[in-house]
């Protein structure tokens, strides 16, 4: 027997079937898919720790902002300036809430070492209850700091409810071309009678109360019910005049237009009375209050929450409230 022919027969002593080409074919295909799989599980493997570490990162920075200090007043270095910010619209459910607007300004007075307050407002108006609470406090924290002034600077615009709150004010200043005043009440919605009609939908609502319903945008509207509703506004109209007149004395024009909703620039408003001058809170705190370090006591966002807008929550929700909301307010 010679090599070769040893070479060809099994262990025991019998020749091996000669392995088809599609077979060999077969083999390499199923060692290349068992290759594949390890690989493919050894990538998933590692893609999944990274996940796992980031979430925990994620977690951890997510919690380390929470317990962040909600607010937080700049370092103060002696003898300063109190500013406190109004921004946007006054409502409970905004920045600009009597919540934040009076606790800012209490910390504000509070200060040993700021010798006046600056009102800084920005803002189309809103509640006139958050008003009303923000202006009752400036006016108690005035008496009960008597040596320390409260200066309102207006500068895109102090309309309506803002401008209610800085006429508590001692002094109120503003830029030639800020928007002022705006002293008026309104509120407002929707009828959808005519266009229920027009789709065949029929209102139906229960009440115990004549008047439980009252100016319901899917009934019609009542002649009864709209003189009320006016008088309501007429009402809150004749306490945001009385206010005014309450904060700005015998500085007011005798001018009628000026309750009537009117909206004016800072040099009308110069001539008018509502205002006492033109300057910035920079420009006040340097002239008129002889410290020019401004120091900020405004209650913001807490980290969290400011996280929480950048997702675009918070532009949802302002979108919701106000396709939503028929409030009575302050403009």
């Amino acid at each position: 027997m010679n090599d070769s022919e040893s070479g060809k027969r099994g262990i025991f002593g019998k020749k091996d079937p000669a392995m088809p080409p599609e077979s060999s074919r077969d083999w390499r295909l199923i060692e290349k898919l068992v290759m594949s799989l390890q690989s493919e599980q050894r990538r998933s493997r590692r893609w999944g720790i990274f996940f796992k570490v980031l979430t925990f990162g994620y977690l951890f920075a997510l919690l380390f902002v929470i317990r962040s200090p909600i607010d937080g007043v700049d370092t103060v270095t002696g003898q300063h300036t109190a500013l406190v910010e109004l921004n946007g619209p006054i409502s409970a459910e905004e920045l600009a809430s009597a919540d934040n607007l009076v606790s800012s300004l209490r910390a504000a007075f509070e200060a040993e070492d700021s010798k006046a307050v600056v009102l800084r407002i920005n803002s189309p108006g809103g509640s006139p209850v958050q008003s009303g609470y923000v202006y009752d406090e400036i006016r108690r924290l005035r008496q009960e700091y008597p040596g320390k002034k409260i200066y309102a600077v207006i500068s895109d615009v102090g309309a309506s409810g803002a401008y209610y709150i800085a006429a508590a004010a001692d002094e109120i200043y503003a830029n030639r071309a800020s928007l002022v005043g705006s002293i008026g009440v309104v509120a407002g919605g929707f009828g959808f009678t005519e266009l229920m009609e027009k789709l065949g939908v029929e209102r139906r609502l229960y009440t115990a109360g004549d008047n439980k319903a009252f100016l319901d945008p899917f009934t019609p509207e009542r002649d009864e019910e709209v003189d009320f509703w006016q008088s309501v506004l007429e009402n809150t109209h004749e306490q945001f005049i009385a206010a005014v007149k309450a904060g700005r004395g015998d500085r007011l024009a005798d001018d009628e237009r000026l309750f009537s909703g009117l909206v004016w620039s800072g040099e009308q408003a110069l001539e008018l009375g509502l205002i006492d001058g033109l300057g910035s809170a920079s420009w006040v705190a340097r002239e008129l209050v002889g410290e020019e370090e401004l120091v900020d006591y405004s209650r913001g966002l807490s980290p969290f929450q400011k996280f929480v807008e950048q997702l675009g929550v918070s532009f949802g929700e302002g979108v919701a409230t106000r396709l939503l909301d028929a409030r009575m307010e302050l403009r």
